[in-house]
């Protein structure tokens, strides 16, 4: 009886041992394929992403177009192409005023022809080797200023900033400062100035006219001056050296 309920007591520990055993077995397992499985889905997520955004950066460089794009007039003559919309060598060693020729090259996204109506990037231009400041005044847009007077001595002069036109080519910066003399004008014709001091410059209407407050008064009161004030005033109209208050030039 001892001995057979030792072999029970073995039976029982030896059961209990193996299925520790598998159990331990079947945890370690589990965790391994836990670890290894995390590295893929994330290897995988990655692929993923990279694959799928890929084609989106792709698609943002060849749809960009540069802004300088809009300047230029598709599919015509290289040659009358905007400075914008090229690059040229510049030969700095040419004859001031004589004509020189200039390689050039269309910059990207830029299509034009040459005289035959065939698609080039590289072409010749041909111009007068100056700077642009030394072009005609009528190669070039400034800005105008009312703040100062055209009518007086000496004649004033202002800063304005010039901008070449387009299709215009020039050695040096295509926008420059140039010291103009004031030409603006604010609607007063010299025509109805004379005709108002010829005819009822006693009263002081030419100087109304022209917005000479205080001069118009002192006429209106003073009959003209006796007539000595009317006199004068209709030579200093008639040369124009009397002009609108607002410092502007007859129309």
């Amino acid at each position: 009886a001892k001995m057979a309920a030792l072999w029970v007591l073995r039976g029982l520990c030896a059961a209990l041992f193996l299925s520790q055993l598998s159990l331990l077995s079947g945890r370690a397992g589990s965790l391994m394929t836990t670890k290894l499985s995390q590295p893929q889905s994330t290897l995988a997520k990655s692929l993923t992403s990279t694959s799928t955004n890929a084609p989106y950066f792709k698609a943002l460089e060849s749809t960009e177009i540069p802004s300088y794009v809009i300047k230029c007039p598709s599919n015509g003559l290289c040659s009358r192409l905007p400075p914008d919309c090229m690059t040229c060598n510049t030969n700095y060693s040419c004859i001031y005023g004589k004509p020189a020729t200039f390689d050039c090259k269309v910059k990207p996204h830029v299509h034009c022809v040459d005289e035959n109506n065939q698609e080039q990037e590289n072409f010749t231009i041909n111009m007068t080797c100056q700077f642009c400041w030394q072009l005609a005044t009528s190669d070039y847009v400034c800005t105008n200023s009312t703040n100062c007077m055209t009518v007086s001595c000496p004649r004033q002069r202002y800063n304005a900033t010039c901008t070449v036109r387009d299709h215009i080519h020039c050695l040096g910066n295509r926008v420059f400062p140039k010291m103009l003399y004031c030409n603006w004008t604010g609607g007063y014709k010299w025509s109805t100035a004379l005709a108002l001091s010829i005819t009822l410059g006693g009263f002081g209407a030419d100087r109304f006219y022209l917005g000479q407050w205080r001069e118009g008064l002192g006429k209106l009161f003073s009959f003209g001056g006796l007539g000595i004030w009317t006199l004068i005033d209709v030579l200093l109209i008639g040369v124009g050296y009397v002009g609108p208050a607002d410092g502007s030039l007859y129309i």
